[in-house]
């Protein structure tokens, strides 16, 4: 063992796929550090994150699998590592991040987009400010890496909405790291918009598997919760 235990921390949804990314992850993360890994959710699917950290051993960190900030992150993650009384630690979201730029660019690609021409960054969306500035820094990583301006559209909470900002034929890149209920709307909506081809989802790609190791790696940094 080449560190204390990882656990990657997904919001969990009842579309079995979506919650198998989360797993996948894991694997890949335990592979590539030698670390124990496992994947926990805050809700609708097992195990759930409470029950994983009730047992955790000493030193154990949590990834949480959020694109962004948020309520999530901010409230019921560190709630639930605050009850591992002090055998846990909470490290950073994934979002936003260089490599997730990567991957959405690598996934517009895929699709047939042409590197240059605008796209959306299409976010699930939250009620919390705070995720704005998080949503804006990915726009500007993917403006960087696609050498082209990049609108922001969420499905949910605050923010404009696709019909807002896409264009007819303006692909859409899934700003999101799941199958489930938003993939299913953001293909829906795209194609009530007329937009462009809309990508995969980010999925158990290595590149976000490398970020979760990282931002664990980086944990000795930042406090402990609890």
């Amino acid at each position: 063992m080449n560190g204390p235990p990882i656990v990657l921390a997904a919001h969990g949804t009842r579309h079995a796929p979506g919650n198998a990314v989360a797993a996948d992850l894991a694997a890949l993360v335990a592979a590539r550090s030698g670390r124990p890994a496992r994947a926990a959710y805050l809700e609708l699917a097992a195990p759930l994150l409470d029950d994983v950290l009730a047992s955790a051993p000493d030193g154990t960190v949590v990834v949480p699998l959020l694109l962004s900030g948020g309520i999530h992150l901010r409230h019921d993650l560190p709630h639930a590592v605050a009850q591992a009384d002090g055998r846990a630690r909470l490290a950073a979201a994934l979002g936003p991040d260089r490599r997730l730029a990567r991957v959405q660019a690598a996934r517009l690609d895929a699709v047939g987009a042409r590197r240059g021409d605008p796209v959306v960054l299409l976010a699930a969306g939250s009620t919390d400010p705070c995720v704005d500035a998080d949503l804006a820094r990915a726009a500007e990583l993917l403006a960087q890496e696609w050498d082209a301006p990049v609108a922001v559209a969420s499905l949910s909470g605050r923010g404009p909405r696709l019909a807002e900002v896409a264009r007819p034929g303006m692909p859409v890149a899934t700003y999101l790291l799941a199958e489930g209920h938003f993939a299913r709307r953001a293909r829906a909506e795209a194609r009530a918009v007329d937009a462009g081809p809309v990508t995969q989802v980010l999925g158990p790609d290595p590149l976000v598997a490398e970020l979760a190791l990282a931002r664990a790696a980086a944990l000795p940094a930042l406090l402990a919760v609890g």
